[in-house]
């Protein structure tokens, strides 16, 4: 694995860490998963896939990563829980206004999307982008009501 990429991974589990508090204490042993250990799987959201971090999207408090394919652009939506994001490869954007400029956001950086807030997430480059997600509560999608 090439050296940088290792670190973004350590990165964003050290950023679930802070960001989860005792949540991420809570499991019962230490673990360790490769890159190339990570199972994705379809969200249900159009194109994108996810990954187990920690937690399970669907029921509560969790960090996941996501795949969005190169030139994703979502829908204006929103989620009911705030959630935090690390960018581990491709550049992504992430604005609250859909005609705003994107500002890129390239491998190592990190957002803060405010629940119930209308958003568009990008994937602005022209590889596919993966990022690393922690909420306090389950994932959800809702588009935005026009």
């Amino acid at each position: 694995m090439q050296q940088p990429f290792k670190h973004l991974i350590q990165a964003a589990f050290i950023a679930a860490t802070l960001f989860t508090g005792t949540a991420a204490l809570a499991a019962e042993t230490s673990i360790s998963v490769p890159v190339t250990e990570l199972k994705f799987f379809d969200t249900g959201v159009g194109p994108l896939k996810a990954a187990v971090g920690f937690g399970d999207l669907t029921k509560g408090a969790h960090s996941t990563y996501v795949k969005l394919p190169a030139g994703f652009v979502s829908p204006l939506h929103t989620h009911t829980e705030d959630y935090y994001g690390v960018v581990i490869t491709g550049v992504v954007a992430n604005e609250v206004d859909a005609q705003a400029k994107d500002r890129p956001l390239p491998p190592g950086s990190y957002w803060f999307q405010k629940g119930k807030i209308n958003h568009v997430t990008k994937c602005i480059s022209s590889n596919e982008c993966v990022v690393f997600i922690t909420q306090p509560g389950k994932f959800d999608y809702v588009n935005a009501q026009k």
